[in-house]
């Protein structure tokens, strides 16, 4: 009976009268099944997928990815970073005209082109009368001196002479690029010239002292007359573009004017974390997400200055707490560029007046909410809270997912350390900028011999006399970037070359130093370490300024970068 009833009734449904009602309902299912098996499936592609961070490879993948719009996934690694200026295009027209011989010259000439003819005097008497460093004369002829010594460079500015340390002493500073560079950066330099007068009344430029031996020019004094440039910088590079090493640097902290332009303030914070103790490219990764996040919200970034530096870094292999973020980046160029405010300041102005002025507060402590749902917020005070579960709770999550097509990193506004730049400066001045360099990557991954098989003896020094024999000349300045820690290991390298190693330098940093003092008062009276992110960070940089570089992956060894089978196309 069952059976039979089960029959009539499946038959019933497929009587002509049903059978539109039937293949709408099937088609329907159908697809239903479809969208629900697409739903799956996207969610868990969405949920594993980890598209390839291109922040810390080669710069014209860095190049492709800041005109991207994916910007929120971060892969780690140990290398230095890189930071804006790195990715500036170098636009020779930016920097004003190079100044010529030809051109101190011409000031010298008379309107109708004629060189005035100087009135024989009998000086004998005056020899040792002191040179008046505000002569044009003595202006004219330090300026053909140093464009006549210095071949390698391009001069853009010359500021007017003072006198030096004695009667026959003059300091001049100048703005230069190498003739070479390759990065969007100006250079100044400031020198001692020792100035002769003869018998004759002329004069001449007995010697010229090494790079920043001027210490009266270094610094333009108030109403002095401009000195000799033929165009002046573009007015959008004088203080955003363009980084100008060799400054007088300003990295005080900015403080609120008043109680009236705090409270009208909104600001937002980042509070608490895992990326404290990370390596550096995290640190800075999460960073720009927090500083990307405020520029979208039209809010003060809240920072603390303050850095705990990976053991990756540090000589002891522990990681090591009370770093300062102005050790390594340009806080200057941060603050006249963008709305900052230390953590520290901001709680004492916040603790002075917000229950007085009524002044609120709202509390995220969800990455998941996105800065687009914060637009709208009018409390005083944003600050998002980061638990102690990682990954979860990185910074970079908040500009994950919906966020990363809408918050961008502002990269041009991070800078390397103007004060670690011009060691970097220095170097490279006492090589004249006319050297060649190689990075010679050995260390760990040399002794790896499972993920770098090669490596080893494709870096060992006869490999590398055989390598370099048909890229750099022989008597070339050669620098070499390593971190192979005994540089008599590459002693056989010097019957070719004129080699040179960081160390070398090291009165650049040591206590007796510029930077060694400068620090030491940044740091309120506490010496401050040249510590193993900073050697990396100038031994790159040095290496960036060779003529020619060679660099270990892709000119050295067939080894991959980061290991077996992981070699590119575009990159190793």
């Amino acid at each position: 009976m069952m059976l039979g009833r089960g029959l009539t009734s499946r038959n019933a449904t497929f009587r002509p009268e049903n059978l539109g009602q039937n293949a709408l309902a099937i088609i329907g299912n159908l697809f239903f099944t479809f969208f629900v098996i697409g739903v799956l499936v996207f969610t868990i592609i969405a949920a594993t997928y980890e598209p390839e961070d291109p922040l810390f490879h080669p710069s014209s993948k860095m190049t492709s990815f800041l005109t991207s719009s994916s910007n929120a996934t971060f892969v780690s690694d140990s290398t230095v970073v890189k930071t804006g200026e790195d990715f500036v295009k170098v636009n020779e027209t930016a920097f004003g005209s190079v100044i010529n011989v030809s051109d101190v010259v011409s000031k010298e000439s008379t309107t109708d082109g004629e060189v005035e003819e100087k009135e024989v005097r009998d000086c004998s008497g005056e020899i040792d009368k002191a040179i008046d460093c505000t002569d044009p004369e003595v202006f004219h002829l330090m300026m053909s001196k140093a464009i006549e010594e210095f071949k390698d460079i391009h001069f853009y500015r010359f500021g007017k002479p003072v006198r030096g340390i004695n009667d026959s002493s003059c300091h001049m500073a100048w703005r230069f690029r190498p003739k070479e560079g390759k990065t969007a950066a100006l250079y100044k330099d400031y020198r001692s010239f020792v100035i002769a007068r003869g018998a004759d009344c002329s004069l001449s430029v007995v010697s010229i002292g090494d790079y920043h031996s001027g210490g009266n020019a270094r610094k333009r004094k108030k109403h002095q007359k401009p000195g000799f440039e033929k165009t002046p910088m573009g007015e959008d590079n004088k203080n955003v573009g363009v980084q100008v090493v060799g400054e007088v640097v300003n990295d005080t902290l900015p403080v609120v004017e008043s109680e009236k332009s705090f409270d009208q303030g909104r600001y937002l914070l980042y509070n608490g974390g895992g990326e404290k103790c990370k390596s550096m490219d995290h640190y800075l990764w999460s960073f720009m997400c927090a500083l990307g996040e405020a520029q979208y919200l039209n809010r003060t970034l809240v920072m603390d200055l303050s850095i705990c530096l990976s053991s990756v870094y540090t000589k002891s292999g522990q990681d090591e707490e009370g770093k300062d973020f102005r050790f390594y980046f340009d806080f200057e160029h941060l603050k006249e560029s963008a709305s900052v405010l230390d953590q520290g300041q901001f709680w004492s102005d916040w603790n002075k007046w917000h229950q007085k002025d009524g002044l609120s507060i709202s509390l995220i402590d969800d990455f998941r909410i996105t800065p687009m749902k914060m637009a709208g917020v009018k409390d005083t005070l944003i600050m998002r809270k980061f638990g102690s579960v990682e990954p979860d709770n990185y910074w970079y999550r908040v500009c994950e997912g919906e966020a990363e097509s809408v918050i961008q990193r502002p990269w041009h506004l991070i800078w390397k350390s103007k004060r670690l730049m011009d060691i970097v400066s220095a170097i490279s001045a006492k090589l004249n900028w006319d050297f060649d360099s190689v990075h010679v990557v050995r260390g760990e991954k040399a002794k790896n011999t499972e993920q770098w098989p090669n490596l080893a003896s494709d870096t060992s020094p006869d490999a590398l006399l055989s390598s370099l024999q048909d890229k750099v000349d022989d008597g070339r300045n050669l620098y070499i970037a390593t971190d192979e820690p005994d540089t008599s290991f590459f002693d056989p390298l010097k019957d070719k070359y004129s080699t040179h190693f960081l160390d070398e330098y090291n009165g650049l940093w040591d206590e007796n130093s510029e930077w060694y003092s400068e620090m030491t008062k940044l740091n309120n009276g506490v010496p401050v370490e040249f510590d193993g992110y900073m050697r990396a960070s100038v031994d790159t940089e040095v290496f960036l300024r060779g003529k020619k570089q060679i660099e270990t992956f892709n000119d050295l060894t067939r080894d991959c970068k980061d290991g077996i089978n992981t070699c590119t196309s575009s990159a190793s």
